[in-house]
């Protein structure tokens, strides 16, 4: 639950070199172009303080070390005992002043970039574990380190390796529930406790119902029984953990709010954003307001006569052929294609990514993408998307499938252009700590960001059927952005959140209770928007200079060349100024609800345009 997670841990990624970046500014982390340093002494020292972060980072954190394709770490798990967190912080503060005395005369610009870049990432890992007292109340806090895919899902051995590595991980288990329970004690927020049921629980069912079919054809006898043995202790320690957590739903609480001040700690400190929360408040407000009134011109063309309500449900009925990941791998082509045909971005490599169902334990958004990490070498990037609850009932289960307009931004967000060309770029990145951490409103910021400007550049005709796909995934972040201000800072509760995803963003009801509650566990899934308006003002302020319109293509490369820092640095960058937040805000003046493919010149996007979004209902 920490806003910068090494890069295999998230459905995002760092990013690299690339071309377009100009003499006037800092070279991007790691460039070969950069200058040499001055002082080359001093230039070796930083490079030794920047590795000895990032494996003494690995030894604190077994899988993400293992994730990003570390695979000495295969297996481990994280000590999650009170004094190892603790010694996790106090070994924190002790990187943070190693790289903070680096003072500017012994550096030179690309290295002075990579401290601040390095102290941004130190300062968002303290907020979780230090301020915001996740390690004791939230599940999510430990069911990302939890996840059994990559054993599973990624050939990075042969399956008897990755079965030996997963017996160890499963032998691990036990130790580490017994640390987490101890240290969920309640009482404990409902969604909270809805959260670790689900997540561990589900972790208890998939061991059981699933794992052993995916090594049941390794013949090792021994490894076998070693499975069978670890399995049966792995399924009773996250049943267990489960139990443990439904037992506490009498006591449940509504306590989740971080309170205002924590909660603008947790901007600066994660995201470099120090704006008052009424500006940022404000700005959610506007950009959702501009985006109902974008909605409401669409309708008039696509279901003219209609409610917003009625409208939104015709072109969610038009729903993709075979489902919704049979429709999603069809979309894939052509999304890639509109990029190359646009000239929008550069594509390094020919990778391409799968798509497959979500796991069971893994299965509270929609979609989510998994990247291997920076070490691995020719592995494949799996789009997951999850089906209905078998639970909910038959009218709910047909809802939450989305329509193919909604569906294409889904798939813009996760793969073109969003984070999986991210990946692609962060692959070619010459600096390894720019591959490994990155961002939250950084990553989920671009992606959010392409499905507008994929609308804005004429995807599929740009017709009003697919503007409303864009909108309504628009739609859903901005009410994520002032469901996340209002019930950590405002008083709003779970309840009030559900309506408004259902009132704004006109969510189905199993999503509107998704989102609702992700709001609670997750504070930080306001970035989506937050990233997007921070990379349209910058789109405009940088474009103005450099071809306007014309000059897309060159922004997006620089942009995707400078890792994952918070967007203020990428700002101070790219505008050669100190860094600080700037958040786009729509025209005055009314655009065409569907903008030429070309439109020539324009710094800011040439509709009123709504977020972009692959993620929707999603868990990037």
């Amino acid at each position: 639950m920490r806003s910068l997670r090494l890069l295999s841990l998230s459905a995002c990624v760092a990013a690299a070199l690339v071309a377009g970046c100009k003499s006037e500014t800092a070279p991007p982390a790691g460039d070969a172009a950069a200058p040499a340093a001055a002082k080359p002494a001093a230039g070796a020292e930083w490079n030794a303080a920047v590795d000895a972060f990032v494996q003494g980072y690995f030894e604190r954190n077994p899988v993400a070390a293992a994730n990003a394709g570390k695979h000495e770490f295969d297996g481990k798990l994280p000590d999650y005992s009170p004094q190892a967190l603790q010694a996790t912080i106090q070994w924190l503060h002790q990187q943070r002043d190693a790289v903070a005395a680096f003072g500017d005369d012994r550096l030179d610009a690309g290295q002075r970039f990579q401290r601040d870049y390095v102290l941004a990432t130190i300062d968002g890992q303290l907020f979780w574990l230090e301020d915001s007292g996740f390690a004791t109340k939230n599940p999510a806090f430990y069911l990302g380190d939890l996840s059994p895919s990559m054993y599973l899902t990624r050939p990075y051995a042969p399956l008897e390796q990755r079965m030996a590595a997963f017996a160890a991980y499963q032998e691990a288990l036990p130790k580490a529930a017994e640390q987490i329970r101890a240290n969920l004690q309640g009482p404990l927020p409902a969604t909270y406790i809805d959260l670790g049921v689900m997540g561990f629980g589900g972790m208890a069912e998939f061991f059981k119902t699933d794992v052993p079919k995916a090594f049941a054809e390794v013949k090792d006898e021994a490894l076998q029984k070693r499975f069978a043995a670890s399995n049966a202790k792995a399924i009773e320690a996250m049943q267990g953990l489960a139990d443990h957590l439904s037992q506490q739903k009498p006591q449940a609480t509504q306590d989740f709010a971080l309170g205002a001040d924590k909660f603008a700690r947790m901007l600066k400190a994660t995201e470099g954003v120090d704006l008052p929360l009424d500006q940022l408040k404000a700005a959610g407000e506007a950009d959702l307001a501009r985006n109902l009134a974008a909605l409401k011109s669409a309708c008039e063309a696509y279901a003219k006569g209609q409610s917003l309500q009625a409208c939104v449900d015709k072109a969610g009925a038009d729903k993709p052929v075979g489902g919704a990941v049979e429709g999603a791998r069809a979309q894939l082509a052509g999304l890639r294609q509109f990029v190359v045909d646009k000239d929008l971005v550069s594509i390094p490599g020919t990778e391409q990514a799968k798509v497959e169902e979500a796991p069971p334990f893994n299965r509270s958004n929609f979609a989510y993408i998994e990247i291997p990490g920076p070490y691995e070498k020719n592995l494949p990037s799996v789009y997951y998307i999850a089906p209905p609850d078998p639970k909910w009932p038959k009218a709910e289960q047909d809802a939450y499938v989305p329509g193919k307009a909604d569906l294409l931004f889904t798939s813009a967000h996760e793969v073109w252009p969003g984070h999986f060309l991210h990946f692609l770029h962060a692959n070619r990145s010459q600096w390894k700590f720019a591959q490994l951490f990155v961002g939250y409103a950084y990553t989920e910021g671009w992606a959010h960001y392409t499905e507008e400007m994929m609308f804005d550049a004429g995807l599929d005709g740009a017709t009003p059927e697919i503007h409303i796909g864009q909108l309504t995934n628009a739609l859903l972040r901005d009410v994520r952005y002032v469901s996340a201000i209002g019930l950590h800072t405002g008083g709003m509760t779970v309840a009030q959140s559900e309506q408004l995803f259902k009132d704004k963003a006109f969510q189905d009801p199993g999503n509107a209770r998704q989102q609702a509650a992700r709001g609670t566990y997750d504070p930080g899934y306001l970035n989506y928007t937050l990233g997007k308006l921070m990379i349209l003002q910058l789109r405009e302020d940088w474009t103005a200079n450099h071809g306007g319109r014309s000059g897309w293509k060159a922004f997006h490369d620089q942009f995707l060349s400078y890792g994952g820092p918070p967007v203020p640095l990428v700002r101070a960058q790219m505008m050669s100024g100190k860094p600080e937040t700037k958040l786009w805000s729509a025209p005055t003046t009314a655009a065409p609800t569907t903008p030429p493919p070309a439109a020539p010149d324009a710094g800011a996007p040439t509709s009123a345009p709504a977020a972009p979004a692959g993620d929707a209902k999603k868990a990037s």
